[in-house]
């Protein structure tokens, strides 16, 4: 450690023997009665990429398999995956804890807008409430046996991913992005953040990649040449993805169905998962 070092390893840049065991050690339990085997961050530079429904795939993709999957949707200001999955009715608590709504196909899930007297409530906070919240569903939520949980952060770098990357116990993260040029950049921004806090980055996912023509089928990419290959390579990422431009998973989000997507974009990253 340098003589230098002022012991906040969250903004620190420089790799130090003792930097790694510090960011271990600020990892916090969950809820007593919670048994959570993996934790997966789905993170993006900026927002409008589609994260909420990269990581809404990823947990249908996985508990399609046979697997306990949860959704902690650290999304405060923004929280969308109870509509993508239909989940309306408040959350409601006993003796244990918070208990999380589950959908259809019994994903667990919790979010802010399952707490809120009114799902259009503005969320007026600042950082460190927002950070709080974030915490207390990880450690007031009693989440039972959880095989794989996704963990829908909002864009950037910010006050929620730090406390994620340093209060939970990843074990990888996967960067979602779309095809354009400012967005690759951006992408960077997050990597490095994951690479800063000794979190392994799992998967890339490109959203609206592409879009399929109904009536010949041919391929258009509509906003331009993807950078995804070159991302991955860059950063030694194995596992890509990528999801085209289909309506009838904006619709399905909509009508808080998006359990009846069957696209099979997930799939390689599900096979991943599965080795973790």
């Amino acid at each position: 450690m340098s003589e230098s070092c002022n012991h906040n390893c969250a903004e620190c840049k420089t790799a130090c023997d003792d930097k790694e065991k510090i960011l271990a050690a600020m990892k916090i339990p969950p809820r007593e009665g919670s048994h959570i085997k993996h934790v997966i961050g789905v993170v993006s530079g900026k927002g409008g990429v589609g994260k909420s429904v990269v990581t809404s795939l990823l947990a249908i993709a996985i508990n399609r398999r046979g697997y306990q999957t949860a959704i902690l949707d650290a999304d405060v200001t923004g929280p969308s995956i109870p509509q993508a999955f239909g989940l309306h009715d408040k959350a409601k608590s006993d003796a244990n804890g918070i208990l999380p709504e589950s959908s259809k196909g019994g994903i667990k899930v919790m979010s802010l807008n399952l707490l809120l007297d009114n799902t259009t409530d503005a969320v007026i906070w600042r950082g460190p409430m927002i950070a709080g919240t974030v915490k207390q569903f990880w450690t007031e939520v009693n989440w039972g046996d959880v095989d794989y949980m996704f963990v829908d952060m909002p864009p950037g770098t910010g006050d929620v991913p730090l406390t994620v990357f340093q209060s939970l116990p990843l074990d990888g993260v996967v960067i979602v992005t779309s095809p354009q040029q400012l967005v690759a950049m951006i992408v960077e921004k997050a990597a490095n953040m994951a690479k800063t806090m000794f979190v392994p980055i799992l998967a890339l996912v490109e959203n609206m990649s592409y879009f399929i023509c109904p009536n010949c089928g041919e391929k258009a990419k509509i906003f331009g040449e993807s950078h995804l290959d070159q991302i991955a390579v860059k950063h030694q990422i194995k596992h890509i993805a990528k999801i085209p431009i289909d309506p009838a998973i904006a619709a399905a989000c909509d009508k808080g169905r998006i359990e009846e997507i069957k696209g099979v974009w997930m799939d390689d990253i599900a096979d991943m998962l599965e080795k973790i």
